[in-house]
């Protein structure tokens, strides 16, 4: 079994038995007071997503977020996401039959609505379900058909280049990327225990094709469609529990008022493929007495989040302020529990999201197993 580590590497000669599941034999590991994580995001361009392991949370995953394009899923099932974490997005091609045949003239009028963060609803067809359940979403890729015929041809939005990471960003700002990335047309076939992807830029006459096996140790693999090639990107589907990451999500101008889809700095998913949930606990005035009191038999098993991975997601922070207290900045006033794939059940708190220069994307947080 895997167990956390201290950072203070203050180990006191007493055992203590946590975090242990249900059917483990007990063993004895070191004291734990707790630890803290700076998510190595990047800055306030945000270049990294950043893949942690509470139960080795010193050995985090990061990649930059323009390294894949898609992600075909490893289960029985044969479902593919696009890249939320450069505001990509997709939509079926009308009438397209012949993926050589596709030009970009065909596919004009698509191009102007296949965007995020037009402020329209209806560009949520054109995304994945921000909640992450991908597997019965309407929107983005539908489901791999057996028939080659029956599978669309898409036309793909490779979604926005991320900003220089040397440029100046004023103090509690971000810069994402402004530049699209282009377009390409695919069509995805089903293969012999994986997939078959056809694809290639709008006017070309001819397209390349890649088959992509499931690897079952993972949720996902990933592929880029610019240089061609497989790519890792997750760690194994147990290990990790929480990603920090720019985020295609849904915005609202008001209760009940979506606007459609957004692009989303300083966000945070959790791994519910693999069955990780999470729920915020409202400390009020006294979050360091409510944290600090907050023990394994608090633990509220209804309130858990299993079926949407933004069960955290920008919950845990403000980017516009209060009246008072006007800026970007995390919540004083909650704190998150979070039940990982294993069973283990932890409980965080963030303390930051800039730097002591006022920069964003310098975000940590300390956590406890319960």
């Amino acid at each position: 079994m895997k167990y956390v580590k201290i950072l203070s590497f203050i180990f006191m000669t007493a055992t203590i038995q946590s975090c242990f599941s249900a059917d483990e034999d007990p063993v004895s590991v070191p004291p734990m007071t707790g630890s803290e994580v700076e998510a190595k995001v990047g800055g306030p361009t945000e270049p990294n997503q950043v893949w942690i392991d509470l139960s080795d949370f010193e050995k985090p995953t990061i990649n930059k977020r323009t390294d894949w394009d898609l992600g075909f899923y490893a289960g029985e099932d044969y479902r593919v996401i696009i890249n939320s974490s450069i505001a990509m997005a997709v939509a079926k091609i009308p009438n397209a039959t012949n993926i050589n045949e596709v030009k970009e003239a065909d596919v004009a009028s698509l191009q102007s609505m296949v965007q995020v963060g037009t402020f329209n609803i209806a560009n949520l067809q054109y995304i994945d379900s921000p909640k992450g359940n991908f597997l019965s979403q309407t929107s983005g890729i539908e489901a791999i058909k057996e028939n080659d015929s029956e599978n669309p041809i898409y036309l793909v939005n490779l979604g926005r280049e991320m900003s220089d990471p040397n440029m100046n960003v004023a103090p509690g700002s971000t810069s994402l990327g402004v530049e699209a990335r282009g377009w390409k047309k695919i069509q995805i076939l089903r293969a012999t225990n994986g997939y078959k992807i056809r694809y290639a830029d709008l006017n070309a006459t001819t397209y390349q094709e890649y088959t992509i096996l499931k690897d079952s140790e993972y949720n996902f693999n990933f592929f880029n469609l610019k240089t061609g090639l497989p790519v890792m990107i997750q760690p194994k589907k147990k290990n990790w529990d929480l990603a920090f990451t720019a985020f295609t999500s849904e915005v609202f101008m008001g209760p009940g008022n979506s606007a459609g889809s957004y692009f989303f700095a300083d966000f945070i998913i959790t791994n519910t493929t693999s069955g990780v949930g999470a729920y915020q606990v409202d400390a009020g005035a006294n979050l360091d007495q409510a944290y600090a009191s907050f023990k394994l038999n608090n633990v509220d098993e209804s309130k858990f989040v299993f079926d949407d991975q933004r069960a955290i997601g920008d919950k845990w922070r403000t980017t516009t302020g209060t009246a008072t207290t006007p800026g970007a900045f995390v919540y004083p006033d909650r704190f998150f529990i979070l039940k990982d794939a294993e069973g283990f059940y932890f409980k965080l708190r963030f303390n930051k999201m800039k730097d002591a220069q006022g920069n964003r994307g310098h975000a940590s947080f300390e956590f406890e197993p319960l």
